[in-house]
């Protein structure tokens, strides 16, 4: 065997050695906070974002059918004369006008409300009455709390994505200025033995 081959130039290589277990001792401190937070974020994501949308769109709904229920017991339906009639100046959107009708102690009562338009004035609407006796909006519908609920808890659920995403971003860039202060700091010290060596 000669000086210029390797002891196992003429037989079996030896065996690779197993990889040392345990942390990467390329792995930073910053590395493994900003790996513990990722983890922290995805729970958020997964257990917490769908908690939180529930639990607003159960609240939303549950002030929705309140509002339905007041509204409900407190507006009625009721047949008005127009008194003043529309014309057809919009295209088909409704229009305000003069409306009377009479309430059931005979007590007439004028006020103004939404018609289709090209109403001829005479002609009786529906409109809808207070307590008191104006006119004001149709009550709130289920339907309506249904979709005033699933729009709260689609706008919850985008709102723990985002601040989760602004989150990390804002963890992100602090430990990104750190690591370069730290690179900083340790090139200075590292680079005049390396600038040295080229002198010799």
């Amino acid at each position: 065997m000669s000086a210029a081959q390797p002891p196992h130039a003429s037989g079996r290589p030896p065996p690779e050695e197993p990889a040392p277990r345990g942390r990467n001792p390329l792995i930073r401190t910053s590395d493994r906070v900003e790996a513990w937070f990722r983890r922290a974020l995805l729970l958020v994501l997964v257990a917490g974002m769908p908690l939180a949308a529930i639990a607003a769109g159960t609240a939303a709904y549950e002030r929705a059918m309140h509002t339905v229920r007041v509204q409900a017991a407190d507006r009625q339906q009721v047949s008005a004369e127009l008194i003043s009639g529309t014309v057809d100046a919009y295209h088909g959107a409704k229009q305000q006008a003069q409306v009377r009708w009479s309430e059931e102690d005979g007590t007439v009562r004028t006020g103004t409300a939404l018609v289709d338009a090209d109403t001829p004035k005479g002609a009786t609407v529906k409109v809808w009455v207070d307590r008191d006796g104006y006119v004001t909006s149709p009550p709130m519908t289920d339907m309506q709390a249904v979709t005033n609920a699933s729009f709260t808890g689609g706008l919850t659920a985008l709102g723990v994505v985002a601040a989760t995403s602004a989150a990390q971003t804002l963890l992100r860039a602090a430990l990104d200025r750190r690591r370069y202060a730290q690179w900083e700091a340790e090139w200075s010290a590292v680079e005049p033995e390396w600038a040295a060596r080229f002198h010799r």
